[in-house]
């Protein structure tokens, strides 16, 4: 590389790094630059200590703005069809004259930690849909295919004007309830045919679903499908009501053919109503704002931990123990936070 291309190439990145200040993404967010709102959502999911004051300040300014869109969690185990699902869905959202924004979670390469999957290659249509904004993440080592900065990221698509928010996630079964706790209406997708062992989620994660829907109800697999959502409606019943006094729905549909999916939209709409009217939207607003409060703190600890050296240094002194049986875990475990208090105290 020549002393010129050297200089084009300082003076990109400090025009980009000039662009990236919170002022000016704020302002690019709030005017509808997808640029802007893709370059916020980096910040915010910058793992880099120097980041974070600066994603802090730009979620404040973006925080006024946001709070009027309606969250929407859909998940279900590979193969069900999310993200057939969500293209058919999210274009019924905004044929509707609304804007929506669908943060795709997709596993993570265990070798790049990048996204394996690329969602904009897997939802072609709604990908050039100027009505709406898709950004894959990676779900890393986020326990339930969470991206770790999800929640942020509906706040600053919320700052844009999206009124629709789509979390698609990975849907392997683990703590799906990650999910639960930034969304308004949590959305199960199911398989008719395959068995508990094939499923992965059960009990646990329907007790959270304001809705289940069997899809790929077409073709040889329609009967099928309408079996299994007689018995998953019969399932339904035995669980204790929910406390904002909604009744899950089951159905059908197909997102090939499209059967049933206005009905996926109609019953969103009847939910928002009925939690509105009864209060329960805001309230679980706020109970979501406290969990993530704690959910927030637990993670500035980690961060903390992790970024002394010495901590580091003393952790793997202990690990090797461990391995080599002079103390328990728990012992170990139990050293490493009395350092961390101590260093906390100097």
């Amino acid at each position: 590389m020549n002393n010129k291309n050297i200089e084009e190439w300082i003076r990109k990145k400090q025009e980009r790094r000039s662009r990236s200040t919170p002022d000016k993404l704020f302002s690019g967010i709030q005017s509808g630059d997808l640029a802007a709102l893709s370059a916020g959502i980096t910040l915010i999911e910058s793992q880099l200590a120097e980041h974070r004051e600066l994603a802090n300040e730009l979620i404040q300014k973006c925080l006024p703005f946001s709070g009027h869109s309606m969250r929407i969690g859909i998940t279900g185990v590979p193969g069900v069809g999310k993200s057939t699902f969500i293209e058919h869905f999210g274009g019924l959202f905004s044929d509707d004259s609304h804007r929506v924004a669908v943060l795709a979670v997709d596993p993570s390469s265990a070798v790049s930690r990048g996204s394996i999957l690329g969602d904009k290659t897997r939802m072609n249509e709604l990908a050039v849909n100027v009505n709406v904004f898709i950004r894959p993440s990676p779900a890393g080592d986020t326990l339930g295919g969470v991206a770790r900065k999800t929640r942020e990221s509906i706040i600053l698509c919320e700052a844009a004007g999206y009124s629709t928010i789509l979390v698609e996630t990975v849907g392997v079964g683990q703590s799906e309830v990650m999910v639960k706790s930034m969304v308004d209406f949590f959305l199960l997708l199911m398989l008719s045919g395959a068995g508990d062992e094939l499923q992965g989620i059960k009990k646990g994660i329907m007790e959270m679903a304001d809705a289940l829907v069997i899809t790929k109800a077409d073709g040889d697999n329609m009967k099928r499908a309408e079996i299994a959502a007689r018995d998953y409606k019969n399932a339904l019943h035995l669980f204790p009501p929910n406390a904002n006094d909604w009744i899950p729905r089951v159905f059908t549909c197909s997102a090939l053919t499209g059967v049933n999916m206005d009905e996926a939209l109609e019953t969103i709409r009847s939910f928002e109503n009925h939690v509105k009217v009864n209060g329960h939207f805001e309230q679980n607003r706020r109970e979501q704002d406290k969990r993530w409060l704690s959910e927030t703190l637990k993670e500035l600890i980690l961060s903390g931990f992790f970024a002394d050296e010495s901590l580091i240094e003393k952790l793997k002194i202990n690990e090797q123990r461990v391995a080599d049986g002079e103390i328990s875990s728990f012992q170990a475990a139990e050293e490493l936070y009395e350092a961390y208090q101590h260093e906390r105290r100097i």
